[in-house]
């Protein structure tokens, strides 16, 4: 696993490189445990943190329905939120309520959600010294399609948000938008708009994540050893498999799952692993899955002392969201005789401005050391017995998480580990 020296970019909230990347593995550096977060949720934030599990599950629940049977998924429900977050302060009306209740944040006000998205990201960015968490947004318009002002100052106040108009005639205009996606994620994600744009797209909304945290405990590599991973069809794949049988780790037997935990840095973020009985299977599970058994799930964690077998895995995801977002509840934004984002053009109703393409593309990364992943979203406007075995052998589901706060950054689904 390759860990970057940090590309500072002024949009980006930014935490601190890994702290052991720093040094080698033989002398790591010493990591404080983060045992609370550095100040209490307000309470929109805990309105958003709550929308976003809500929202989380039900988006993947969409998206793994989509695909096809065998095939792995990898998604950011924060990237995605964020982006289309952005695109929300820019609505009006039902538009406006169609999209607030399709990313489950009914509950709070118009500036509320600002304000929380703002609050939020500053503090996953700064929470912990020893995990790399960085989330950067951007608007690009059509240059001659002008934006209103309160829009813009709203953007660059609660996302923190790059706005800047370009020739979208000249081919050059793709190259510049994904060279700030590329920055931003540190390479990991490229091409997110295909040149040449759509003459009819008049502005791209665009949220990136990066992350990279190594493991509290790492995985030692003179012990990975290829084991067989079970497929869903009964057909075997050969994967390198990570052990650790001299550890403790948060876990949890439910009647239906095994939930592990495995802790970056300083513990406040997470991976959590939820391998599903074999009598339920893991599209039955996702499809169960919602924020009140996610919650279950992790309230129910325990230290254990336990032997632990996960795959090694790096994914690779590129997905149109257009039919999950319309089916979880915003297609009036999809529609270009009824969406209103006269908020971001006052003749946008007249041009029949409408949510035309999201798109998210991600990466993830996991090894003996930690993990990176990175997500881009894309929003395009346009007109018209011993100790327990945790052995994760057979599809199971994951997800990134920040503990203290709740908030999930990425969830997946990984049916072979050996597809990639």
């Amino acid at each position: 696993m390759r860990y970057p020296r940090p590309g500072r970019l002024p949009t980006l909230l930014t935490a601190a490189l890994l702290t052991a990347a720093c040094g080698s593995p033989a002398d790591p550096q010493e990591v404080t445990r983060i045992e609370s977060l550095p100040r209490a949720l307000t309470s929109a934030e805990i309105g958003l943190v709550e929308a976003g599990e809500e929202f989380a599950f039900d988006f993947l629940g969409q998206i793994v329905g989509e695909e096809d049977a065998a095939a792995n998924v990898f998604v950011s429900p924060l990237s995605a939120s964020m982006a289309l977050g952005m695109t929300l302060a820019g609505a009006e009306g039902e538009t406006f309520d169609a999209m607030r209740s399709a990313l489950r944040l009914s509950g709070l006000e118009r500036e509320e959600i600002g304000e929380a998205y703002r609050s939020l990201m500053e503090l996953l960015a700064d929470l912990d010294p020893a995990v790399r968490m960085e989330i950067g947004n951007s608007v690009w318009n059509r240059e001659g399609f002008t934006l209103e002002e309160p829009f813009v100052a709203e953007v660059e106040r609660d996302f923190l948000a790059r706005v800047q108009g370009l020739d979208f005639s000249d081919p050059a205009s793709a190259d510049v938008i994904n060279g700030w996606v590329r920055d931003a994620t540190e390479g990991l994600i490229e091409d997110i708009v295909q040149p040449p744009i759509d003459p009819l797209t008049m502005l791209f909304l665009i949220n990136a994540i990066y992350f990279e945290g190594q493991w509290t405990a790492e995985f030692d590599p003179a012990r990975t050893r290829t084991g067989d991973f079970r497929r869903l069809d009964g057909s075997v794949a050969a994967a390198p498999f990570m052990w650790m049988s001299d550890g403790e780790f948060p876990f949890a037997a439910g009647p239906d799952y095994l939930a592990i935990e495995l802790p970056y840095g300083g513990e406040a973020f997470a991976i959590t692993i939820v391998l599903p009985s074999e009598s339920v299977g893991i599209d039955a599970f996702v499809a169960s899955l919602d924020a009140e058994a996610w919650s279950r799930i992790v309230d129910g964690l325990a230290t254990t002392e336990l032997l632990v077998g996960i795959p090694k895995f790096s994914l690779e995801y590129e997905k149109s969201l257009n039919e999950a977002l319309q089916a979880l509840g915003m297609g009036i934004a999809f529609d270009e005789t009824a969406a209103d984002f006269s908020r971001m053009h006052r003749d946008a109703v007249a041009m029949g401005l409408h949510i035309s393409r999201v798109k998210q593309k991600a990466f993830v990364e996991v090894d003996e050391r930690g993990t990176r992943a990175a997500a881009a979203t894309s929003v395009e406007i346009g007109v018209t017995s011993a100790p327990p075995t945790f052995v994760a052998d057979r599809p199971f589901l994951f997800a990134i998480r920040e503990r203290l706060s709740g908030t999930l950054l990425f969830t997946g689904v990984v049916k072979d580990p050996s597809a990639g």
